[in-house]
């Protein structure tokens, strides 16, 4: 990668997120990152890019709240000056159940992060990248789930539901930006072994259902990182509106 580009991650100190962030940064990035609670593991990452040569900045983020990712934007802007990228990932996971039991208060939250806080983050990203407002243009990916694909019957309707919004952001921004200079894309995990399936309530989720995989097995946030900083870099300059699966063949 030629010349120093900037990337902000939301939800960037576990899991996925922190997996690209390092990635990222490996790839020639200088990358910032919001986390929500877990200072600790946010300046673990920022200390792994910092290490790799580049520079690197985590921001307290609720995206819930619209007015902390307003904040959050400015913030990095005071860092960088600039933005090449932005992977939108922060989301969260409700206890398990079936759709009739699963409470309000918990889709309300799970929108207001997974949907609406990614559809206003996207809004600042677009703001700084966007050819036509002044930017340098770039790559945005959004974080689906083959839940928007797959329904979440019986278990995770709700977050199912969330992440179907995302796939239709991804191609309503993909259209609007195609001449701004702006890509949008989506990458839509399947079994992944990360700590978010905790919140779910089932006790070793992955393995529990990684028979329903062609590829009998749950996949690493390094392998959804390898996807996310692909469709971040100029290698798929040419790539834009697309839904991405990386699930192991689950889904098809």
């Amino acid at each position: 990668m030629n010349g120093s580009k900037t990337l902000i991650v939301t939800g960037g100190s576990r899991g996925i997120g922190a997996a690209t962030a390092r990635l990222a940064a490996a790839a020639g990035f200088d990358v910032g990152i919001t986390y929500v609670a877990n200072a600790a593991a946010a300046a673990d990452v920022v200390r792994d890019i910092e290490s790799l040569g580049r520079k690197a900045v985590a921001v307290a983020c609720d995206t819930a709240k619209p007015d902390q990712i307003s904040a959050a934007f400015k913030a990095f802007d005071q860092h960088f000056g600039g933005l090449d990228g932005f992977f939108n990932n922060a989301g969260v996971l409700g206890l398990a159940g079936r759709f009739v039991d699963i409470p309000a208060a918990q889709v309300v939250e799970m929108l207001a992060v997974n949907t609406a806080g990614a559809f206003f983050a996207a809004q600042e990203a677009v703001r700084r990248m966007s050819t036509r407002s002044g930017g340098r243009g770039g790559s945005i990916v959004n974080m689906s789930s083959i839940a928007a694909k797959l329904g979440g019957a019986g278990e995770a309707t709700d977050y199912a539901f969330s992440k179907g919004g995302i796939d239709t952001l991804t191609v309503g921004l993909a259209k609007e930006l195609a001449t701004e200079g702006v890509r949008v894309n989506a990458v839509r995990p399947g079994l992944i072994y990360t700590d978010l399936h905790d919140a779910s309530g089932i006790a070793g989720r992955v393995d529990k259902y990684k028979h329903n995989v062609p590829m009998q097995r749950g996949g690493s946030v390094d392998e959804v990182a390898e996807a996310v900083v692909w469709l971040l870099s100029d290698k798929s300059s040419y790539v834009t509106g697309v839904l991405m699966d990386v699930a192991g063949g689950r889904g098809l």
